[in-house]
């Protein structure tokens, strides 16, 4: 008999994504916006970014530690109703003085609670299914955050517009209190572990068996999750700070037409985990090397469009169908792979080993987006100096990389004979 995907647990953990991504998004649009209107500068806005990674990166690997010794359900629960209580604290001393010191200290705030829930999250997915519908699970976590993303930038750019930055925080501190309250439905079997080692004993064991589980056992996964900390330089880069400055400041166009767009890569990433869900049991990894080529092919025409006589609208248009292209191919690569990761993982494991695919993917992006954040201000008027040669470089790693997926693939199907 078939499993079921939607059972009660998956059910509550989707509808807790849901309010909560709503939450994160708008608000986080909303400050993006913010920031780069009261700053006028890409750096300003870089920084803030990397400066909020830096404790997830740090500490993601505590928090798979955490996921796999204690009750995921209860972890959730108490996260998401410290970001809500952060979030309004942060509204309420926004009016005060040094606005963009509380917006950096909300971000950094909400990355530590972020590094501690991201790796529970994706741990709960193969526990609440198995088989291919862990495959079908993730596209459906996937699909809501891409919807989150549809929505939102529509609901931060109408809110922000029309009532300020304040509602939007308000309503953030409703969304994670629901998603707190969703969760606490949610019943997952926990067996307290039995060893009674001390903190630091706990860590370093823990640290032992994955890292030996990485580099020996599966040393294909390590070298998966390295080239995308590579690839995601540049997407942090191009997309978290240059597509948002390319938008407002370069071609001077309105938060709308900024919402607009990211509604649209919304509908991109909506379409790149549809495809994996679809095709879950066609998909190869050597198809992932194709994905890598995709992405710096559409870098290239973003540049150009800079270089031609075009009008700003001519050019939002060209970045708005490239940017879109970029989403697809990043959300196929990024739920199929983790899909790929969770299949090979034993239970055990699970939090740590996906702390690890939240660290390593995400290692690059504070420097990506550092560089990314100079380089835009350097060369503002010239900003095809910047896309050009990326689309390049990516395509290189792109096509450098495909004997490796080649061979993970052939390695995979050798164990399933």
């Amino acid at each position: 008999m078939k499993e079921k995907l939607f059972t009660r647990n998956f059910t509550f953990l989707i509808l807790g994504q849901v309010s909560s991504l709503m939450g994160n998004y708008t608000l986080k649009f909303a400050l993006s916006m913010y920031v780069l209107e009261q700053t006028g500068s890409a750096s300003v806005f870089a920084g803030l970014l990397a400066l909020a990674m830096l404790p997830t990166i740090l500490l993601s690997p505590f928090g798979g530690i955490l996921a796999d010794r204690a009750n995921r359900r209860n972890i959730m629960v108490a996260l998401d109703a410290l970001s809500g209580l952060a979030v309004l604290f942060a509204g309420l001393a926004l009016p005060l003085e040094r606005d963009i010191l509380v917006i950096g200290i909300l971000l950094v705030v909400l990355s530590v609670l972020g590094a501690f829930e991201s790796p529970t999250v994706q741990a709960c997915v193969p526990q609440m299914l198995s088989g291919d519908n862990i495959v079908k699970g993730n596209a459906a976590v996937n699909q809501v955050s891409s919807i989150a993303s549809l929505i939102t930038p529509f609901l931060g750019s109408v809110f922000y517009t029309a009532f300020g930055i304040r509602p939007v925080f308000y309503a953030a501190v409703v969304c994670f209190f629901i998603t707190a309250f969703l969760e606490c439905f949610i019943r997952l079997e926990y067996k307290k572990p039995d060893q009674k080692t001390g903190i630091a004993g706990i860590m370093k064991e823990d640290f032992s068996a994955s890292m030996r589980f990485l580099c020996r056992e599966q040393s294909d996964i390590l070298k998966l999750l390295l080239l995308a900390a590579a690839v995601s330089l540049f997407v942090a880069g191009t997309a978290v700070v240059g597509f948002p400055y390319l938008v407002r400041t370069v071609l001077g166009l309105s938060a709308a037409h900024y919402g607009v767009a990211e509604s649209a890569m919304g509908v991109a990433s909506i379409l790149g985990s549809l495809c994996v869900a679809i095709w879950a049991e066609k998909l190869r990894m050597r198809h992932l090397s194709g994905v890598f080529v995709a992405f710096g092919l559409c870098l290239i025409p973003c540049g150009i469009a800079f270089l031609l006589p075009a009008s700003p609208f001519a050019r939002y248009l060209i970045l708005l169908v490239m940017f879109c292209a970029c989403q697809l191919g990043c959300s196929f690569f990024s739920t199929y792979a983790i899909s790929i990761i969770q299949s090979r993982t034993p239970e055990h494991l699970m939090g740590k080993v996906m702390s690890y695919v939240f660290t390593l993917s995400m290692c690059a992006q504070p420097a990506g987006q550092m560089l990314y954040g100079a380089l835009f201000d350097r060369f503002s008027g010239r900003v095809y100096w910047v896309l050009i040669p990326s689309g390049v470089i990516v395509c290189v790693i792109g096509l450098a990389s495909a004997g490796f997926f080649a061979e993970f693939e052939n390695k995979q199907e050798n164990r399933k004979v």
